[in-house]
């Protein structure tokens, strides 16, 4: 069982758009957010992504073309020097009851079970209230970063760590002498 990394996608690695990204032309990489997923690669830790796209269940994007999106998110990340060991998302809408769907902690368990990840060793980085709702549903560590919905974000919790982006959330990970926040 290793420790995993779990990033979540929209407001934390690319801009998040009010609209919902719909094609690879609306993909922009939030600054800093490849470099340091470069410099997170080089650890032994997991790297999943872990994103509500209710866009395909509002029928904004079909599957292929969030595959799509994602292929691309794919070559720049691995262009920078990065890597991703999987990727999960939810395509439903949000008034479906699903598992998948954060808060709830589905995706997590999926990638768990996969790709052999220890959940109480790993973090959730995220934008939003459901990130850290699923997080802490499996004891897996959260921290927030204030991209994205960040700062409109009002958590109920203060032990949960703030960055200011995902650049910083790496840097205080890597400094830590294990993978979680303290």
């Amino acid at each position: 069982m290793q420790p995993a990394v779990f990033l979540d996608r929209d407001g934390v690695i690319i801009e998040n758009r009010p609209d919902y990204v719909k094609s690879v032309a609306e993909v922009e990489f939030i600054p800093g957010a490849l470099a340091a997923l470069a410099q997170l690669a080089a650890r032994p830790w997991r790297i999943v992504l872990v994103t509500n796209q209710s866009a395909v269940g509002r029928g904004l994007l079909t599957l292929d073309t969030l595959t799509t999106i994602h292929t691309h998110m794919l070559h720049h990340l691995r262009a920078a020097g990065g890597r991703m060991d999987g990727i999960y998302f939810c395509p439903h809408h949000p008034q479906v009851a699903c598992a998948c769907r954060k808060p709830a902690p589905g995706m997590l368990l999926q990638a768990a079970a996969e790709l052999g990840i220890a959940l109480t060793e790993s973090v959730l980085i995220g934008d939003n209230a459901p990130d850290i709702g699923a997080a802490r549903a499996v004891g897996v560590k959260p921290a927030l970063v204030l991209t994205g919905l960040g700062p409109t974000q009002t958590l109920l919790d203060p032990s949960v760590p703030r960055f200011a982006d995902l650049a910083a959330a790496i840097e205080a990970l890597l400094e830590a002498p294990t993978p979680v926040f303290k």
